[in-house]
């Protein structure tokens, strides 16, 4: 089933706090959110983005690292269940858990990082395809790690059809070119992260797609629909050293629609779009979250999930779109306790908001996460060390609205509802945040 989300008119109703001095108060924008006593074992989980949050481009932010400090005992063992998830996909997960261990100086796990192409893992029907997969670093081996057993990479495409790539006259041919043995018909193509050429990975994705996966044939007729396309990472831009965001691969996605509904006059479709803010990168996340509590010694599930991030249109809107499946999904149990299942009604209901939130029929909901007790909820807090920042002085009181409702940054496939971009609470770092959790929580954080 693929993601695709209708597009709206956007509202009104937007964030109405931005983060303007030094040092602001916790700030909770949203009235439910109720505080919880509980002196026994914890019953929640925290979710950090990396970038805006944690560091910036390879620069841990200050605060990064005493809060991490803070989170972990004498011993080195984390308070409370930790997972990392971040829409970058360059890595396999033990070289992104080293770089954490190293700048935030604490053990990270690569069972505790989640990367934008981790869900692909439950993809199982696309393993034993020849897929060609597209983005930059060790791309082959993320794909094998992921579960791909016959993988294409666009060097591998290119060196295999070397009149496709011209744009760069450096690179093109100097000699005649003999044939070369003819790669197996590509039947998807997988998109984990932005390349480093565009214009050449641009190119020989269309190719494949115009020619139902045989770059080296003619295109003599629209094969439509095309071979199914799975993409990570939505982000339209992200923030590094830089001050101001970069592109990031979701950029990358509106040039590649673009290009394809030039040339064919149709919509490129999406099998999957996965990374924040999708509800299957959430769900595939809450999984590794009730993982850690149980390595932590936990014996009760974990009941609320914390999700920390810099940018409104990936992690709070993901988060607040999660925290509206997990409400749907207790709205049917206790239809199912009730016998509701029987109300004429009730399970198109569900069946609307599944459709609605991107969840795919075949590897969403509780598919990803097993049987056991999901959490009642997940909270967003909003910080301000990155996309979302508080050295905006110049701009309007409401900068924030001013350019929703002229300009939705999220993707294509998801409406924008904005009261998804609403945080449950903004903070000025990720230490104030994890503060403002434990208070919640009433909890001791040293």
């Amino acid at each position: 089933m693929a993601f695709r989300l209708n597009a709206f008119k956007v509202g009104r109703q937007v964030v109405k706090s931005i983060c303007f001095g030094e040092r602001i108060p916790h700030r909770c924008l949203s009235s439910t959110v109720p505080r919880h006593h509980n002196h026994g074992q914890p019953s929640f989980g925290l979710l950090f983005d990396i970038d805006g949050v944690l560091v910036r481009g390879k620069t841990p932010i200050p605060a990064a690292k005493q809060c991490f400090q803070n989170l972990v005992d004498r011993n080195g063992k984390y308070r409370v269940p930790v997972v990392f998830v971040t829409n970058a996909g360059n890595c396999v997960r033990q070289t992104k858990a080293e770089q954490l261990s190293d700048l935030l100086e604490v053990e990270v796990s690569p069972d505790q990082v989640m990367l934008s192409h981790s869900p692909l893992r439950v993809f199982s029907q696309f393993h034993n395809m020849c897929v060609l997969v597209s983005g930059q670093g060790p791309v082959l081996e993320v794909a094998q790690n992921l579960g791909f057993q016959n993988v294409v990479t666009i060097d591998m495409l290119r060196e295999a059809y070397p009149l496709l790539d011209v744009v760069d006259h450096h690179r093109r041919p100097k000699d005649m070119v003999t044939q070369t043995e003819a790669l197996p018909p590509i039947e998807a193509v997988v998109l984990v992260g932005e390349p480093v050429r565009w214009e050449t990975n641009l190119q020989l994705i269309v190719d494949v797609l115009l020619t139902n996966g045989k770059p080296g044939e003619a295109v003599t007729s629209l094969n439509y629909p095309h071979i199914p396309v799975l993409a990570c990472n939505m982000d339209l831009m992200w923030m590094a050293e830089a001050k101001n965001p970069r592109f990031g691969h979701g950029m990358f996605l509106v040039c590649l629609e673009n290009i394809y509904k030039k040339i064919t006059g149709c919509e490129l479709k999406y099998e999957a779009l996965i990374g924040k803010p999708s509800v299957v990168t959430y769900n595939y996340a809450e999984l590794l979250v009730q993982q850690q509590a149980e390595s932590l010694g936990w014996t009760e599930p974990v009941e609320r999930l914390y999700a920390i991030g810099d940018n409104p249109m990936a992690d709070i809107y993901g988060a607040n779109l999660y925290n509206r499946y997990l409400a749907s999904q207790q709205t049917q149990r206790q239809a199912q306790m009730k016998g509701g299942l029987g109300q004429a009604g009730a399970l198109p209901k569900q069946e609307a908001v599944e459709e609605e939130v991107g969840v795919s029929k075949d590897v969403g909901g509780r598919v990803l996460c097993g049987e056991g007790c999901p959490p009642k909820a997940c909270h967003s807090i909003l910080v301000c060390t990155g996309v979302y920042n508080h050295d905006q002085r110049d701009l309007p009181p409401d900068p924030l609205q001013t350019v929703t409702e002229r300009i939705f940054h999220g993707h294509r496939d998801f409406r924008f509802d904005p009261s998804l971009i609403q945080p449950s609470f903004v903070v000025h770092d990720v230490r104030e945040a994890v503060e403002l959790v434990f208070q919640q929580e009433g909890r001791p954080l040293e």
